[in-house]
């Protein structure tokens, strides 16, 4: 059984939180630990039809973002990884910055200290230096960045088909199977 820490903070993108929340939900193997932002409940009402409740029952466990005596605060509780889906800029400056205000941001720097994979998906552009530093920072500290960059050789057709193919991404990091989107053959030139 894999466990994975799902933060989604409050920037916009929360969907890309919500639909890798979902492909989760069906994945057996897998057990979810859920932290939302209280930026991500305004973010979910703000672009999407989606209840916060509606996205916690998506979760095996949630936990409150101001809870920083839970499970997944200490590196004892033991799990696969972290991914913090999408990933304002004032949470990556939290974590690039080892700043342990809440609950997302402590379980990020104890899943960096325990060497784990973190995936931080930054939703913002244009970017500044002191973002492109932060990002650094992350990735020196062993963090992989993964921007939503949507590739188009699987011909998305949708917006959903965009996002699946990030949540794609996410997946393969954690080595995760999934048919989100179709792979890259080179037969198809």
């Amino acid at each position: 059984m894999k466990r994975l820490i799902v933060g989604v903070s409050g920037s916009s993108g929360v969907i890309f939180g919500v639909r890798l929340l979902e492909v989760l939900k069906g994945i057996r193997d897998v057990e979810t630990h859920l932290v939302l932002s209280r930026g991500a409940e305004v973010t979910l009402r703000l672009e999407t039809d989606r209840s916060a409740e509606s996205v916690r029952a998506l979760a095996d466990v949630v936990h409150a973002h101001d809870n920083l005596a839970a499970s997944i605060s200490s590196g004892s509780f033991r799990v696969t990884g972290m991914v913090v889906m999408p990933c304002s800029m004032k949470s990556l400056a939290q974590i690039a910055l080892s700043l342990n205000e809440n609950l997302l941001t402590r379980a990020a720097d104890v899943t960096l200290k325990e060497r784990r994979k973190l995936i931080l998906v930054p939703r913002e552009t244009p970017l500044h230096l002191g973002h492109l530093r932060h990002m650094t920072a992350v990735a020196e500290m062993g963090g992989i960045i993964l921007p939503p960059a949507p590739s188009f050789y699987h011909r998305p057709k949708t917006i959903m088909d965009v996002v699946d193919q990030t949540v794609g991404k996410v997946l393969d990091q954690f080595e995760i199977e999934h048919d989100l989107f179709r792979r890259w053959s080179g037969d198809d030139i």
